[in-house]
């Protein structure tokens, strides 16, 4: 059975090694709070038109879980998906890994193979999570 692009990415090395430093993000909110932002503006500058357009509302969804769990207001995640969520994001932040972001173009590809492999590894806590905000929404008006 052949592997996806992102799945072969995220069986290796450097995905096990975010995956280590993933676990010191969990333990400080400030960091990830951080981290949540650069991989925003990240997604933003790069906008919705480019590769990240197949994948760019699940990907605020992230964003939006992991802003809503350092702020305590939905904490319903397992430990496990939010490491696998946050070694995502900081493979997403990497200027240099297997196709650097600095080769317009191609540069970005590589970025989405891994979180289009992670949003799909998660999705069912991401489906819960947007029934959460919907529900939410609808106490607020």
């Amino acid at each position: 059975m052949a592997r996806s692009f992102g799945e072969r990415i995220v069986r290796g090395r450097l995905f096990e090694r975010l995956t280590k430093r993933a676990l010191g993000y969990l333990k400080d909110p400030d960091k990830l709070r951080e981290l949540i932002s650069v991989a925003r503006r990240k997604a933003t500058g790069a906008g919705q038109r480019s590769p990240l357009g197949s994948i760019w509302e699940p990907l605020l969804r992230v964003f939006r879980l992991l802003r809503a769990y350092v702020r305590r207001e939905y904490t319903n995640v397992p430990w496990q998906t939010l490491v696998v969520i946050i070694a995502g994001i900081l493979y997403f932040v990497l200027p240099i890994d297997v196709i650097p972001d600095f080769i317009v173009g191609a540069g970005l590809l590589d970025d989405v193979a891994v979180l289009t492999w992670v949003l799909n590894s998660v999705r069912p806590v991401l489906d819960d999570f947007g029934e959460w905000e919907a529900a939410r929404a609808q106490r607020i008006e």
